[in-house]
């Protein structure tokens, strides 16, 4: 709907008999339909793709640019182009977006933060000057 669909390829996959216990530090698109335990992060946030399915089960942060949820997520996180939370989708914590679509059936416990990217970058240049 809002260009989420444009990337149609995924450089990764964490399959559901997947445990990972650590950080997960990734680039471009990750599907994860296991579980992970600990921050998932990626490294060129402008490009990245993450789509958490309904299996899939991530204890920590999470950070990128698109991101579609349909499992669970226990920490903040943090969309910085698009966040689609679908029907199955459970997250607790706090989240911080751009563009949020919500779908009817989803849980969401924490605060909901818009933000506009323009007026971020307008401020932090006003303050290094």
């Amino acid at each position: 709907m809002f260009g989420h669909k444009a990337r149609s390829s995924m450089d990764s996959l964490i399959g559901p008999a997947t445990r990972i216990d650590g950080d997960l530090l990734f680039r471009g698109g990750l599907r994860i339909d296991g579980r992970v335990r600990g921050n998932v992060v990626a490294e060129n946030e402008q490009d990245s793709f993450l789509v958490v399915s309904e299996h899939a089960t991530i204890e920590g942060a999470v950070r990128c640019a698109h991101l579609i949820v349909n499992g669970a997520i226990q920490g903040d996180v943090h969309a910085s182009e698009l966040l689609e939370i679908q029907p199955k989708a459970r997250i607790l914590g706090d989240i911080s977006y751009k563009v949020l679509e919500i779908h009817a059936g989803a849980q969401v416990q924490g605060r909901l933060t818009h933000f506009d990217c323009v007026d971020n970058a307008l401020h932090l240049a006003a303050t290094g000057a």
